[in-house]
Formats: C-alpha cells, sequence, structure tokens
C-alpha cells in the first residue's frame, strides 16, 4: 500500500508539474496577444496590462490546480487543452478579485511587494503628475482589475463548447463570479454595519462572508467547474463538493488567523493588517461573542484604526487568544479539515488524483502565508 501511495503520489508531483507548465505558457501566450491589443491603441496604456501579469504570474496556482484534478479526476485528458485555459481563466479571475479587495482593503502590500494601486500612485509621485495620486492609484487599479475580469472571461470562453452558454461548467463559472461579488459586498457591509449587531450574531455573519466571498471560490467552484468540463456525474460532482467546501471554509479562516496572528516575513503583510482594516473575522467574531462586554469594547474602539500601532496589535492579539477565539478558530479549522478528508478518503477517484488532491489539501490547511 506504501509503495503503492509512493508512486501515485510521484506520478501526481511529475503532472502537476507538467500542468503548471503548460498553464504558464498559456498565461504568456494569452497576454503577449493582449499586449498587441493595448500597443495599438497607446503605449501609454501598458501599465494597465503589466500590472495585471505581474500578479498574474505569481500565487500559488491552488484554483488552476484544483479544476486541473477536478478535470482529471473525472476522466478528463492529461493536460487537455481545456483544462489549461479553464486554470489560466481562474487565475486572471483571482488577480481581479486580489486587485480589487486591495483597493477595499486599502492595503499597500500584495505577495511580498507593492499592491497594484500602491504601484500606480507611486508612479504618479515618481513622475510629479497633477493632481491627487492617490486618488489616480485606486482609479488605474480598478481599471486594472476589469481588464482582468474581461481576460478572464475572454479566456474561459476559449475552452470552446463545454464552456458555453447553459453548461454545466459555464453555470459554474457564472455563479461562481456573482457570489464572490456579493460576497465581498457583504463583508464591507459588515465592517460599516457589524457593530450595531449584537455579539451573539457575529460569528452566524462572519461564516455567512466567509463561505461566499471566499472558500466556495476557491476550493468548491474551480473542483467542480473542472468536472463539469469533463462530463462528470452527480454523484463525483458530490463528492467533490462533500470534500472541497469545508477544506475552503478551513483555508480561509487559517488565512484569518494569519492576518492577525502571522509572520510578516512569511505573509508579506504588516503584522495585524487585518485589524488596521477592520476585518470582521470569524476570529474577530468569536471574539466578540466569547470576550464579554470589556473586550467588545476595545475590539470596538480598535479595529479598523488606521493608526493602530505595535502595541496596539499585541494587546487585541492577547485579547483575543485570551477570550477562547484563537482555540475556538482553530477547532473549526480542524473539524473541516478532518471532514474534508474524510470526504476525499471515499471520493470515487484514481489513486493519482486523489494523491494530488491530498496534496493540495494539506498544503491549504497547514500554510504560513
Amino acid at each position: 500500500m506504501e509503495n503503492t501511495l509512493s508512486a501515485a503520489e510521484a506520478a501526481a508531483a511529475e503532472e502537476q508539474s507538467s500542468y503548471r507548465e503548460h498553464l504558464s505558457a498559456e498565461l504568456e501566450a494569452f497576454l503577449g496577444e493582449q499586449q498587441a491589443v493595448l500597443q495599438d491603441v497607446s503605449v501609454e496604456s501598458l501599465p494597465l496590462l503589466d500590472a495585471v501579469s505581474s500578479l498574474a504570474r505569481g500565487g500559488k496556482r491552488l484554483r488552476a490546480l484544483l479544476s486541473y484534478w477536478g478535470w482529471r479526476g473525472a476522466g478528463g485528458a492529461e493536460l487537455g487543452t481545456a483544462a489549461v485555459r479553464a486554470g489560466t481563466a481562474l487565475e486572471l479571475f483571482q488577480s481581479a478579485a486580489l486587485i480589487h479587495d486591495d483597493i477595499i482593503d486599502r492595503s499597500d502590500t500584495r505577495r511580498g511587494g507593492p499592491s497594484v494601486h500602491r504601484r500606480f500612485s507611486t508612479a504618479h509621485s515618481e513622475a510629479a503628475w497633477h493632481l491627487d495620486g492617490t486618488h489616480f492609484g485606486s482609479s488605474a487599479a480598478i481599471l486594472a482589475g476589469d481588464l482582468c475580469l474581461s481576460l478572464s472571461e475572454e479566456m474561459f470562453a476559449a475552452v470552446g463548447a463545454q464552456a458555453a452558454h447553459g453548461t454545466p461548467a459555464r453555470r459554474i463559472f457564472n455563479r461562481m463570479r456573482t457570489e464572490v461579488m456579493a460576497g465581498q459586498y457583504l463583508d464591507i457591509l459588515e465592517e460599516v454595519v457589524g457593530p450595531t449587531h449584537e455579539p451573539e450574531r457575529a460569528v452566524v455573519r462572519a461564516r455567512n462572508i466567509l463561505r461566499y466571498k471566499s472558500a466556495k471560490y476557491t476550493t468548491e467552484h474551480p473542483l467542480t467547474l473542472g468536472g463539469a468540463l469533463a462530463g462528470a456525474s452527480d454523484e463525483l460532482m458530490d463528492w467533490y463538493s462533500r470534500f472541497a467546501l469545508p477544506l475552503g471554509e478551513a483555508f480561509q479562516l487559517r488565512d484569518d488567523v494569519l492576518g492577525v496572528f502571522g509572520d510578516p516575513v512569511q505573509t508579506g503583510k504588516p503584522a495585524g493588517d487585518d485589524l488596521r482594516e477592520g476585518k470582521r473575522t470569524v476570529l474577530v467574531a468569536y471574539a466578540l461573542a466569547l470576550g464579554g462586554s470589556s473586550a467588545q469594547k476595545v475590539i470596538a474602539d480598535s479595529l479598523g484604526r488606521e493608526d493602530l500601532d505595535d502595541d496596539g496589535v499585541t494587546a487585541l492579539r492577547s485579547l483575543i487568544e485570551d477570550s477562547g477565539a484563537l482555540a475556538a478558530t482553530e477547532t473549526l479549522i480542524e473539524g473541516h479539515t478532518r471532514a474534508a478528508f474524510d470526504a476525499l478518503e471515499q471520493m470515487p477517484v484514481n489513486a493519482v488524483t486523489r494523491a494530488a488532491l491530498h496534496s493540495l489539501a494539506l498544503a491549504a490547511v497547514n500554510r504560513k502565508a
């Protein structure tokens, strides 16, 4: 059994590496075509694409890889063109979401470098252009994100008949995009309305936002999208969801923990950035629900303060931990993780696909960045 598993893991790793290479080649070729289009418009418009390209070339490729193994688990051909293009479309959609998310959160960094809106505001400053540089940076980044969304749609349409209007794959792709926008709106709404609600409801609201803003589009939709493109049965699609949804929730909960307790060297974000941005995550919701009136007051006074210094972050971290919120969140992560791996064990897929999904799941829930 051990030798069989090791062989499956090795085969999965080799195929996954080849898929990454194919995806990168597809992305580069597509971005090259878009560069020619923008150059015809004006060379001054090229920084929009440069910003998109820089972001899209990075990342862990989790969504694309889940889509690929959803495709392979349903009998799709090894390194099939449809799977490569669908993965590329997902990566472009992810980049668009990150660009807009950083504007909303007023984040200065992304993946250890400047966020897209900061990149444009810096260009404004260095060139000594007129008017407000911050507004220019945000405006340019919104357009870069919109361009990225457009490119994502163009690439997904290039999949062909399997992604045409009315197909299962198209319905998943469309629903994914709508849910992310709705979830993002609920997230920013919670930042301004949340303080008026009773703390006891905070966890329920935060978990709903987590599911629709992030969890489903991070794991469930990509995996089922790949399956739909390969003609997966309803039974297999159900197993995909049973595995991927709890995995996505565990992934996002881990992200929330890292946003408060993560090492900036590994996360590429300042320590406690989520606290300064006022994010009402499940972690914070537990602190509100479990910490009592004194904790609620400190959180209300501190959360979302841009001038929150390192001492303030340290104090909030201690309060969150002492309230039991960190332990409760870790317990929730553990439960979702166990549910995901239990489903994976029963999923009717071949050994190579199972090994690949197992490796991706482990990386998702055990990450430090």
